[in-house]
């Protein structure tokens, strides 16, 4: 989550031209830096996106263009003493802010809204808590928002993390953080709410402070239903780094909220460990005391026969020591289980699948089960590759045909529930190759690019990415993926195209259906323009769906913290949902426009005004909001 940048500046034919160099958390190895999570990487590279956007925006020609009655001027314009809260048909905007107006170098800082969690309270479930990378105080935090009505109205709350104690920083009084995000919440028995959130120092290069420290913090909201929060945040992990090979990564949090539970309103917290050595392990602790302190950090990945590529890396916690996307989930026994991406399987030929592995603890998050294959999985394609050279480095969900916008990076991860009605245990993840997508459809795997992301034959033609099941019924001791080819499980939902579905979340609701939320393609020309909708999906048997459409309306790709073309390289890296009584999903929002300061004003005599713009690649300048909606009925015959 950290940029750290040196400045070099080169004199070529006259001019002086700066040249951006990564610092920091740059020195992650390569392996370490193709795994960390989106939100970290586009935080590395954004010194870069900057500078090639400060050349791109061009906002309309004529200066003083007023706002209409649209989305955009709700976005702007607060509603007599009210905030810019908003409704797009069923959509209910979440963050309740009005749009800052930027500078067109600086798109999305002081605007954008994504990365999204939601959690209801067992006890009231009229009461949800939401969080979001918000970055409208400039750089990114941990934002929440609550509603006490069902997700019908949202007020926004603070999260208190500006410092937190500094002893473990050095022995000083107070550790100041520049950013944070990558945020999760959940509620515990007692109707208290929690919310997890990392945090950073960005480094020497970008800001003048060589510290490169990171940590995550849990913080509780004591029985207000999310309106406020306890400070300091009470420390899961603290890093200090003043070199900037390390980071902790990629948190995620649940709270065993099951009455009758043995380990009722324990908080557990999983993430990754990028170490100096080059290494990537998943880690965990826990809270029996509401949050109050943590359990001493323990990787918990472990290694055996699945992990037989170390890639010349120690492996002092086991063989399985390169990971990511890690989600913690418990079961109605209390069983803790923690599903994750792993990549130190074998590949042969132009194969490259990863593989979703899965740990669990039964007393508590004290000792953890060696690894247990969920599923194979093929991670999605090498942007550069097929976009024209845009985002190196970085997998992305390219548009089919001639169109190369939809550049911003992604990659797929799992995402699991037990159900309430019979402890199956349901684990969904995103395959490029599926039923769906494969060798018979013309999509095949082709090896990996020179950065190490993943290439088909088929791509932007006969590839698409679609969200598959895995099921345990036996407490998680094997899955149906663990011998069965992503090729053969079943997918989840129904489309009426085949079209690219990513970023899932998966839940259950009460009576044990499986809900799945995840963005979709296939409506309209989505699948070509590269537009987004967010479908909703449900089944009480995994195998037959029901689907409907989320989104009332398409969202346009989106368009923040863009390129030189003006691609977004960045809308989040997860979407999330609640389903305890209706199905309820919330995801980063693209139909809001961005505005900006119209040109030739804001001078001596002449007023500002404020102003749409258009991308270099034609599209209609966009913000990046949160929004959600309420799907389905609470009742025993649920959808």
């Amino acid at each position: 989550m950290k940029i750290r940048y040196r400045i070099t500046a080169v004199l070529c034919v006259g001019i002086l031209v700066f040249q951006t160099e990564a610092y920091a958390q740059s020195r992650l190895t390569p392996l370490q830096q193709r795994h960390v999570s989106g939100f970290v990487s586009h935080e590395l590279d954004q010194q870069k996106a900057r500078t090639a956007a400060a050349a791109g925006v061009h906002a309309p020609a004529v200066p003083g263009a007023s706002l209409s009655s649209t989305p955009s001027a709700t976005a702007y314009t607060p509603v007599n003493s009210d905030s810019c809260k908003q409704t797009i048909g069923s959509n209910v905007k979440v963050n309740q802010n009005c749009l800052n107006l930027s500078d067109p170098d600086l798109q999305g800082r002081a605007q954008a809204q994504n990365e999204t969690a939601i959690a209801q309270d067992p006890t009231n479930f009229s009461n949800l808590v939401a969080a979001f990378n918000d970055y409208r105080r400039g750089d990114g935090t941990c934002g929440v928002a609550y509603s006490l009505d069902g997700g019908q109205h949202w007020n926004d709350s603070t999260t208190p993390n500006g410092f937190t104690r500094g002893a473990n920083f050095g022995g000083v009084a107070r550790q100041y953080w520049q950013a944070s995000g990558d945020p999760s919440v959940a509620f515990d028995t007692k109707g208290n709410a929690y919310l997890d959130c990392q945090v950073f120092m960005r480094g020497f290069g970008t800001t003048n402070n060589p510290d490169a420290s990171s940590a995550i913090y849990v913080f509780r909201s004591t029985r207000n239903h999310g309106a406020s929060w306890n400070f300091p945040g009470r420390a899961v992990v603290e890093d200090y780094d003043t070199i900037g090979n390390t980071l902790q990564d990629k948190p995620y949090m649940t709270v065993d909220n099951r009455v009758g539970s043995p380990f009722q309103d324990r908080v557990y917290v999983t993430w990754t460990n990028f170490a100096a050595d080059g290494t990537g392990y998943i880690m965990e602790s826990y809270s029996n005391d509401y949050g109050e302190s943590f359990s001493a950090p323990q990787a918990i990945s472990g290694g055996g026969t699945l992990c037989p590529n170390s890639f010349g890396l120690p492996t002092p916690h086991g063989s399985c020591n390169e990971n990511q996307d890690s989600q913690p989930f418990t079961g109605p026994d209390g069983t803790l289980y923690v599903v994750f991406n792993n990549y130190n399987n074998a590949v042969t030929g132009a194969d490259n699948r990863n593989q979703v592995l899965v740990v669990k603890s039964i007393d508590g998050g004290v000792t953890f089960s060696a690894p247990v294959k969920v599923s194979d999985f093929y991670d999605l394609p090498d942007c550069a590759t097929y976009q024209a050279g845009q985002d190196a480095g970085r997998a992305c969900v390219p548009e089919k045909g001639a169109n190369q916008n939809s550049v911003f990076r992604a990659s797929n991860y799992p995402s699991g529930a037990v159900s309430p009605k019979n402890g199956a245990v349901a684990v969904t993840l995103a395959s490029y190759i599926n039923r769906n997508s494969n060798e018979t459809t013309g999509c095949t795997p082709a090896g990996f690019s020179v950065f190490g992301v993943n290439l088909y034959t088929g791509t932007k033609v006969a590839c698409s990415n679609q969200i598959v099941l895995s099921v345990s019924t036996n407490a998680g001791a094997s899955f149906t993926g663990t011998t069965t080819d992503p090729r053969s499980l079943p997918v989840v939902g129904v489309q009426k195209k085949v079209a690219d579905e990513f970023f899932q979340w998966a839940a259950f609701t009460r009576y044990g259906t499986l809900a799945v939320s995840y963005y979709d393609r296939s409506y309209g020309n989505d699948d070509t323009t590269g537009s987004l909708d967010v479908s909703a999906s449900w089944s009480s048997d995994g195998i037959h769906y029901g689907t409907t459409r989320a989104t009332s309306s398409s969202m346009p790709l989106p368009t923040q913290f863009p390129d030189a073309q003006g691609n977004s390289l960045f809308i989040g890296d997860y979407a999330g949902l609640s389903a305890l009584n209706g199905i309820r999903p919330i995801w980063a929002d693209t139909r809001n426009s961005d505005l900006f300061l119209c040109p030739g004003t804001g001078l001596p005599g002449v007023p500002p005004q404020v102003c749409g713009a258009t991308e270099p690649n034609g599209l209609q300048a966009n913000d990046q909001d949160v929004f959600m909606t309420t799907i389905g009925q609470d009742n025993q015959n649920e959808q």
